[in-house]
């Protein structure tokens, strides 16, 4: 490294943990799978050879020598986490990494999507559920939708909640609402279609209730499209 560039890992997943053993490097995340390194101003005199910076991802770690080196030396900007500088590692709570879920999506989206299991409309909106699959404790739900309007719509929130499949007005009714793990594409807006994989964690509900996948337009217009998915959709999963 030099005083003047900073250095940026790209990790090939998710970076859940970072050490650096020295107080004279600066480093924070800018996006979730790169980390920058800088050094702090007339800190360099603390950087010697045991100056250490480990990376933990979802399946690995990885850990690097720094050194400075002053001058018109050319540090490198960029630095690739590649396989032969890791070491497998089982991190509690990560069952199926990024890049699993990722390979896994990609190959529900090569499936035909002729019959849909679910379908709602309203507004000019139409959803499909096009297919269910569970890789582990992980439930993979493929949707698309569709914009017959000429208005674009823009996305304000998808949400998936555990409802009553009747509600009476006069009754509290009881809602749980489920946070996806992970999805294939970030999208904020689409004009005519729109297809994505939203991967939730397993769990069940009772024959009286449904999982509501709601998707929310921001406002003016506000539109709302809701789509129920029963539990016997969720029990004839296919599985990888």
């Amino acid at each position: 490294m030099n005083k003047d560039i900073s250095l940026h890992f790209v990790s090939p997943e998710p970076i859940q943990y970072v050490d650096i053993s020295t107080h004279a490097i600066a480093g924070d995340l800018p996006l979730k799978n790169v980390l920058r390194l800088k050094i702090i101003p007339d800190s360099i005199i603390h950087i010697n050879e045991l100056s250490m910076i480990t990376i933990v991802g979802e399946s690995f770690i990885a850990q690097y020598q720094l050194r400075y080196r002053g001058g018109k030396f050319q540090a490198p900007t960029q630095i690739n986490i590649l396989p032969k500088d890791t070491r497998p590692l089982a991190v509690a709570g990560v069952k199926l990494t990024s890049k699993e879920m990722g390979n896994f999506a990609m190959r529900i989206l090569k499936e035909p999507t002729a019959k849909a299991l679910r379908k709602a409309k309203a507004f000019g909106l139409q959803a499909k559920l096009n297919h269910v699959f569970t890789v582990g404790d992980r439930i993979f739900l493929d949707i698309t939708y569709y914009n017959k309007t000429n208005l674009l719509y823009q996305i304000d929130q998808m949400r998936f909640k555990i409802e009553d499949k009747k509600i009476a007005k006069a009754t509290n009714a009881q809602s749980v609402e489920i946070q996806p793990v992970w999805q294939l594409y970030s999208k904020d807006s689409f004009k005519n279609y729109y297809r994505n994989i939203y991967v939730l964690e397993k769990f069940t509900f009772p024959g009286n209730k449904v999982l509501n996948i709601e998707l929310t337009e921001k406002q003016i217009s506000g539109r709302i499209l809701n789509m129920q998915i029963k539990y016997s959709d969720i029990l004839e999963a296919d599985s990888f």
